[in-house]
């Protein structure tokens, strides 16, 4: 195989503790844990998955719903260690190995296959990662946030190429008010969705995490600390709905997201 997905899962969150394991209902009312959705929309792929996890709770359930389940440390500090230490642990060989978090059971099956297309025609891309570009709705919506001191979307700078040159929790660029140059919205929203090379995650554990990676709390920016390009795809999914799971009070967004597109 040349591409497969790991999805990294946790029991002990900090914001929500044993989240893998909440239950949420769908269009038919059924409850699925949120391990199990994630999973779901990664076999949506048809890429090989895993699930990578510390925990004997999220082990049992991963192996309940016929996941093949690797185990990782309680040492690692976010999924791209994970996801590192699962390649590792189980020898995998894929070139590409792609990060579906395991709190984000919205994420659409194209965004997988841009990130892999990308780096397949690229072999010197060492990893990709989706980049959505906000109408200007969204971009008030993200503004509205920083305005009542919420943390809401993470943005992502681009260059001409389709580089990222920053992440950030606050909304970049700056706006001015306006939005729009050019008749363009140059603001886009970050997924949480990673693919990368073998030899770049290997790379990525021997680094200590740096100064913007502990303020913005974002992990990717170690890659972008240490002068590793990241390809930042746009992709698009008009009338989609995107929201990870890091609070309780997600779970009803969520839920009404899995029933307005009819997801059981």
């Amino acid at each position: 195989m040349d591409a497969c997905i790991i999805v990294p899962a946790r029991f002990a969150s900090t914001r929500y503790p044993g989240k893998p394991l909440v239950a949420l209902r769908g269009a038919s009312g059924v409850p699925l844990t949120l391990l199990e959705r994630s999973v779901a929309a990664a076999r949506a792929t048809g890429l090989p998955v895993y699930v990578a996890t510390d925990d004997d709770r999220i082990e049992a359930e991963g192996r309940r719903i016929g996941a093949e389940v690797i185990r990782t440390s309680e040492s690692c500090r976010n999924g791209t260690e994970r996801v590192a230490e699962a390649v590792k642990n189980a020898g995998i060989t894929a070139e590409i190995i792609v990060n579906l978090q395991g709190d984000a059971p919205l994420t659409p099956a194209h965004f997988v296959t841009a990130l892999v297309d990308a780096m397949r025609a690229e072999p010197e891309c060492q990893m990709a990662t989706p980049a959505l570009r906000c109408d200007p709705e969204t971009v008030e919506n993200l503004l509205a946030d920083r305005r009542a001191g919420r943390v809401g979307g993470t943005t992502v700078v681009r260059d001409h190429a389709g580089r990222a040159l920053y992440f950030s929790k606050e909304v970049l660029p700056f706006t001015n008010g306006k939005g729009v140059v050019n008749g363009i919205v140059p603001v886009f929203h970050h997924v949480g969705l990673y693919a990368y090379r073998p030899a770049a995650l290997a790379s990525y554990v021997g680094w200590e995490p740096g100064p913007l990676e502990t303020l913005e709390g974002l992990e990717q920016l170690r890659f972008l600390e240490n002068g590793t390009p990241i390809r930042a795809v746009e992709v698009s999914a008009p009338g989609a709905v995107f929201w990870e799971l890091n609070n309780p009070t997600d779970v009803p967004l969520i839920e009404a997201a899995l029933q307005k597109m009819g997801r059981d």
